[in-house]
């Protein structure tokens, strides 16, 4: 029962950061990691979509579930200002 109230405080709190500049840390396997910035651009009811522009210019989008951020698979931080920065866990 607590997972779920957990997955429905994260889904919210993404919810409310659409549109939103977004920095992810994605754990992809044997001390493998990626750092990303990028726009937070839906929130569904299963999982969000982050859009991410290179230094190519080039448009990706990438998502991830929100049991991602609960077994710390996706490390999503919300940045608000120049100074300020949310942790979403």
């Amino acid at each position: 029962m607590l997972e779920k109230n957990s997955l429905a405080k994260i889904r919210k709190n993404v919810e409310d950061c659409v549109g939103k500049k977004v920095i992810l840390k994605a754990n992809k396997g044997r001390k493998k990691t990626t750092i990303r910035e990028g726009i937070l651009e839906e929130a569904y009811p299963s999982l969000f979509v982050v859009k991410i522009c290179n230094q190519f210019d080039m448009v990706r989008r990438v998502s991830y579930t929100y049991s991602d951020i609960l077994t710390e698979t996706v490390e999503v931080t919300i940045c608000d200002d120049e100074d300020r920065q949310i942790k979403i866990s």
